[in-house]
């Protein structure tokens, strides 16, 4: 078993990692490449990238892993990929781009006026649901490219997500697993397929169906190696490249989450919590729940966006003197940073932060908020003060999944880049007042995809025996019983207040700005 391997990528949004993983679930070798430009912006607000390079990047990744591996690529196995959302490609009749990615970071927005049929609108409102659609409908891709690039639009033989377009250059084969068909295209989430051209909210997103790719379970073959691809990464021709799912989805069966008395939180660029349920619900009015990486397993989401990227814009804008002295003492301004707020108590002498830097789709007009800043508060309050607004906002999503689903959460597994950090997770601890566990590796997305790949060869039997071998809890946060008092007396006193009592401040804040770009 120990001499087999599965080669995994991870795409993400600021660097691609390439592993190769064992059957235990630890890596053989690794290698990453953080991107000198992850994005570009050729209007405000806009993020792209060129269409070939999230696969030249991973090909030269998988060359540099295998060359220096080369006595193991003959027990290389399979190939996995895992991916980030939302991000999207339009291709030609030879498959070739016609434009630049658009990436989920980007803000344009389409017109909604009278898009959506009459009839339509009216039910949306009748059913709370207007607003919202509006609003689904001016951040989906597909529709501001038919209304301002229409020959383009018209040129386009298929709309694909990326990790789509990634498994057609590895094998030839325009496939993707219905757990990575997460963003604004027209999925029926509850039923894993393709939404019906009939359907009620069609209309949101109205791609037509011969543009859309086939799509697969999770754990099928999407194709092989082709000689091209092999040429380009390294990889032996042949082997089979197995569908599997998103990078969160990836990340939650990574580390451990497949039962519903679990839950995976994620401290990454955009903040998460998934649960794992078999009933489909809603996690918030109007929003699906994601299809998991397990063919029978929903993951109902709570995301705060630029959740932990919030703690590098701190760093960037504020951390000069820190980064100048950590560098010093030869560790990253981000641990230096812990020790800097470790004894600093919670809600920070009265220091409260609401973590909405981007709005979502059910609070478009949110802004972020500081409130109780007084002359004794530094800039280390600040800091300590942008985690726990993430875990607040991310306790009141577990809150209303909790209430949704009925079910009752009794860990949490922690992931992403800040999951690394001691203090973040007994933070989160202490918020929750629940154990965070945390697994042997921060890399849990690449765990969960190979894993995928383990069980389709037959290496293990399903994702219980998979996680029994391939999941090892290092470390284990208990939450400080006085500590989650605290954080509960400011989250029922002032926290869960906030939105209800900034909403037309927030509201008026919107109107003024877009009266101003229009002038």
């Amino acid at each position: 078993m120990s001499e087999s391997y599965v080669l995994t990528f991870d795409i993400g949004t600021q660097s691609a990692r390439c592993m190769l993983v064992r059957p235990d679930g630890s890596f053989a070798d690794m290698v990453q490449k953080k991107y000198d430009q992850p994005y570009f912006s050729k209007e405000p607000g806009w993020a792209e990238q060129t269409p070939d390079f999230y696969f030249d990047a991973i090909a030269a990744l998988s060359k540099t892993l295998l060359e220096r591996n080369a006595g193991s690529v003959g027990s290389i196995m399979a190939v996995t990929l895992t991916c980030i959302r939302d991000t999207v490609l339009c291709l030609d009749k030879d498959r070739k781009p016609l434009r630049d990615i658009i990436l989920w970071l980007d803000q344009r927005k389409a017109d909604s006026t009278g898009k959506i049929p009459p009839a339509k609108a009216a039910l949306f409102r009748l059913v709370g649901m207007g607003e919202a659609v509006k609003i689904l409908f001016r951040a989906t891709a597909a529709n501001w490219l038919m209304q301002n690039e229409p020959e383009l639009w018209e040129q386009t033989d298929k709309y694909v997500m990326l990790p789509t377009y990634l498994n057609y250059k590895l094998t030839g084969e325009l496939k993707d697993a219905a757990s990575d068909m997460i963003g604004h295209v027209p999925f029926d989430y509850k039923g894993r397929c393709w939404m019906g051209t009939g359907e009620l909210t069609r209309c949101v997103c109205d791609v037509p169906q011969e543009k859309l790719c086939e799509l697969v379970p999770s754990g099928a073959v999407i194709g092989n190696i082709t000689e091209d691809a092999a040429a380009a990464t390294g990889i032996p021709v042949g082997l089979p490249l197995i569908a599997t799912g998103s990078d969160k989805g990836c990340e939650t069966l990574g580390l451990s989450v497949i039962r519903p008395e679990q839950a995976a939180v994620s401290f990454g660029t955009t903040a998460t919590l998934q649960m794992a349920v078999k009933d489909y619900f809603e996690p918030q009015p109007f929003m699906p729940a994601y299809p998991g990486v397990p063919n029978d397993i929903y993951n109902p989401e709570f995301e705060v966006y630029r959740g932990f990227w919030m703690l590098s814009w701190f760093v960037e804008q504020f951390g000069a003197a820190d980064r100048e002295e950590a560098e010093k003492q030869g560790i990253s301004a981000e641990q230096l940073l812990d020790d800097r707020i470790r004894d600093i108590p919670p809600c920070c002498d009265g220091l409260l932060l609401q973590p909405f830097w981007t709005a979502g789709i059910t609070n478009p007009n949110a802004r972020g908020a500081i409130v109780g800043f007084s002359d004794h508060h530094t800039r280390y309050h600040l800091y300590r003060a942008m985690i726990e607004g993430v875990c607040m906002e991310l306790y009141h999503g577990l809150c209303t999944m909790q209430k949704q689903s009925g079910k009752t959460v009794k860990a949490l597994f922690a992931g992403g880049g800040g999951a690394s950090s001691d203090v973040v997770c007994q933070i989160a601890a202490d918020v929750f007042g629940l154990p965070v566990k945390r697994s042997q590796t921060h890399e849990a997305s690449a765990v969960g995809s190979s894993m995928v790949a383990f069980i389709a060869l037959g290496t293990f039997r399903d994702y219980e025996d998979a996680i029994g071998h391939m999941v090892q809890m290092k470390d284990e946060f208990a939450p400080d019983a006085e500590n989650h008092r605290v954080y509960m007396e400011y989250y029922d006193a002032v926290y869960s207040r906030l939105p209800a009592g900034l909403k037309n401040t927030d509201k008026n804040i919107v109107k003024l700005m877009k009266r101003r770009s229009a002038e």
